[in-house]
């Protein structure tokens, strides 16, 4: 145990008393205070600061298909782990699966799921260790958890215990052999965890690590492919946060483009862009802007990525300049590309291959309906593009991914399109040997007649394009 200096011992006994003691002997305990003239320090309440995106039904609901969607037969429990709580310079973003399931943004929790009965159980720290600093109680006035009735009732899930009681649980989940479900972040047979250099952007990774560690002997199985099938179709609650998403980055990718000009720098439309979000009700950004021009067109964010200062060139008349970006509101993000000639004209060969490159993607969105799989829509998009042209594209699943919660959503690309996804178009062109470049990437719903294209309020064609570069 860390020993504490006298002068910290008193804040924290107060500290005690405001959350244990009844509500009466807080205020007379706070009374007392404040006659002595020592600053009162009132714990704070978990709904004063938080509350869950949805109603609690809308968890409920997704609670029940997550359970539906695992093998019959089985049986067991199903454990979804909740990010640690730090927010690392960035605001505090909880952990995917357990705001799904949960919406709640709780530091280092678990829910479990009992798969035979359905019901649910929260394990979840007695306070809330951001809100705690002996030495400056004032500004650190604690915060229960485990004990506040406002997390069951916003949830919907009555049964929150203190998280010191899951090392038990697992302890007789191990004994009785009982199969524990977790999501190992991608399909197939659970692998062993052999390190602790673990990202720690990665609960789902520490979780199986730690329960690999402590307990050897447990039976894990893998929970992904029951929570791709879950989350890949959105409800229309979801549809309509992922609709302002892509409304903010439309407005967005307006105003920057509105800047492009020879000279200015890839930095510059990085900044106009992120800032018209936040202005437009972004509270962060999907992803690291990617704004690429020139030379720099021809290569994918990850080599490009790969050096501090590359993105920064100052772009010139004749080059293209591509956006590939996105915006995060209430959670959802957006995943949205255009390319801009500098100049404001796209010169014939440009423009040829512009408008090839989106008459790929048109024929990927109207094949698209539920039904259909994503490697017929592969073959569609195969023979869309001019056959001298092929190699300069973008193979395996090239046309898209899955977007949410995050611009990788889980999925499961074998399984036939469903109302309710949601993915992106963008057939890329990258030519090294012409120096050119590329790139549409649009938003598809999936609807009970076929698709919808949510960025349907941003232009695509060149001659549209040239005007958001020289608004008239």
């Amino acid at each position: 145990m860390t020993s504490l200096h006298r002068s910290e011992i008193r804040p924290v006994v107060l500290f005690v008393l405001l959350v244990c003691a009844p509500p009466g002997e807080a205020r007379a305990q706070g009374a007392a205070e404040e006659a002595s003239g020592t600053p009162t320090a009132r714990a704070e309440r978990f709904a004063d600061w938080t509350r869950p995106q949805f109603p609690p039904e809308e968890y409920a609901s997704r609670r029940a298909a997550l359970l539906a969607a695992l093998p019959s037969g089985p049986g067991g429990v199903v454990m979804v782990t909740s990010a640690h709580g730090l927010s690392h310079g960035d605001t505090f973003r909880q952990a995917d699966d357990f705001l799904y399931l949960t919406g709640l943004e709780l530091p280092g929790s678990a829910l479990v799921l009992d798969v035979a009965t359905g019901s649910s159980v929260l394990f979840v720290p007695p306070t809330d260790f951001r809100f705690e600093n002996p030495a400056r109680p004032n500004d650190f006035p604690g915060r229960p958890l485990a004990t506040d009735p406002d997390i069951g009732r916003l949830s919907g899930i009555a049964d929150v215990r203190p998280f010191d009681q899951l090392a038990a649980a697992l302890a007789e989940w191990e004994q009785r052999g009982v199969l524990v479900w977790v999501d190992a972040g991608r399909a197939g047979p659970l692998r062993r965890v052999v390190t602790a250099l673990i990202p720690d952007w990665d609960p789902e990774l520490l979780s199986l690590f730690h329960l690999q560690t402590t307990h050897p002997r447990l039976r894990l199985e893998n929970a992904f492919e029951a929570l791709a099938r879950t989350r890949m179709v959105k409800s229309p609650r979801e549809i309509e946060t992922l609709r302002r998403a892509v409304r903010a980055t439309e407005s967005a990718i307006r105003v920057a483009a509105a800047r492009v000009r020879d000279g200015v720098s890839e930095r510059e439309l990085e900044a106009a862009f992120e800032a018209a979000c936040k202005e437009n009700g972004a509270q962060r950004l999907s992803f690291a802007s990617i704004i690429k021009s020139g030379p720099n067109s021809l290569w994918p964010w990850r080599i490009l990525a790969a050096q501090y200062d590359r993105r920064n060139r100052a772009m010139h008349d004749g080059e293209l300049v591509i956006f590939d970006v996105g915006c995060e509101v209430d959670h959802y993000v957006s995943d949205v590309g255009r390319t801009f000639p500098v100049s404001g004209t796209f010169s014939d060969a440009q423009r040829w291959i512009l408008e090839m490159e989106v008459a790929v993607a048109d024929a990927i969105i109207a094949a698209v309906r539920p039904g259909v799989t994503f490697a017929e829509l592969q073959r569609v998009a195969e023979a869309a593009i001019p056959e001298g042209q092929r190699r300069f594209m973008q193979a395996r699943l090239f046309f898209g991914h899955h977007i949410g919660l995050s611009v990788s959503d889980p999925a499961l690309t074998d399984l036939p399109l469903a109302p309710g996804m949601v993915f992106t178009v963008e057939p890329w062109y990258y030519n090294h040997e012409s120096r050119l470049a590329v790139f549409t990437e649009d938003e598809v719903l999936v609807t009970t007649g076929g698709a919808e294209l949510l960025t349907r309020g941003l232009p695509r064609t060149p001659d549209a394009l040239e005007r958001l570069v020289r608004p008239r």
